[in-house]
């Protein structure tokens, strides 16, 4: 008798899902059953990513009077969720490892690595300090092909526009998080590049972190000792 019942009940879903026009694993498990964080590692589509980012630059672009307050905008955009990530990524490090970056160097490859994979699934292409002596507070991170420039179409009359000004901002926040207060602005060098590699790279940024004078002097004191 249990059993008919049983057979019956399973009929009663069966007819009622085919008619809802949902079907059911046969584990019995739907999506609602998975953890939250299951997917935590998982891609973010680049069409609902590209839609997103579009927005935030048009909302932006409404209220701006020149490409200059446009990249400052999207940097501020940017700014607090830099200083959220620092917290996360040095959450996730192993505990040894999860003191706050005590130079410019161990904060500078974080960001190379640990903010860049987390972003974009891969780390930025290089880390340079500027060879120029005047500038020795000068350092620049390089991106062959930035993923917000990717499904950007700038107009002509704003070819100086970069949109990785957002990550500018977002670089920026986790300095001042860090408490390494820095100016960070995002450089197009496609065209100034070579030809070869302005074709293969065309949305090549550099990302310009220049930091205050009391980092270089804190740098400065943590050398002698």
């Amino acid at each position: 008798m249990a059993n008919l019942q049983t057979s019956k009940t399973a009929g009663a879903k069966d007819s009622s899902s085919s008619s809802s026009g949902l079907r059911y694993p046969t584990s019995g498990k739907t999506i609602y059953h998975r953890p939250l964080n299951r997917t935590k590692n998982a891609e973010l589509s680049h069409a609902s990513f590209a839609y997103l980012f579009s927005e935030m630059v048009n909302y932006a672009l409404k209220r701006v009077t020149g490409i200059q307050d446009l990249e400052k905008r999207l940097n501020l955009q940017g700014h607090p969720i830099g200083l959220k990530l620092l917290d996360l990524l040095l959450q996730r490090e192993p505990p040894r490892s999860q003191a706050r970056p005590l130079t410019v160097v161990a904060l500078l490859h974080l960001v190379k690595i640990n903010l860049w994979t987390h972003l974009f699934g891969r780390q930025a292409d290089r880390l340079e300090r500027s060879s120029n002596p005047a500038t020795p507070d000068e350092y620049m991170i390089v991106d062959n092909e930035p993923l917000v420039n990717a499904f950007v179409s700038v107009p002509r009359e704003m070819s100086q526009l970069n949109c990785a000004a957002f990550v500018a901002g977002i670089v920026e926040g986790m300095c001042d998080g860090a408490g390494f207060p820095a100016r960070v602005t995002a450089h197009s060098v496609g065209g100034q590049a070579g030809a070869a590699e302005a074709e293969m790279w065309p949305g090549k940024t550099v990302f310009l972190v220049k930091f205050a004078p009391e980092v270089l002097e804190r740098e400065a004191l943590i050398g002698k000792s």
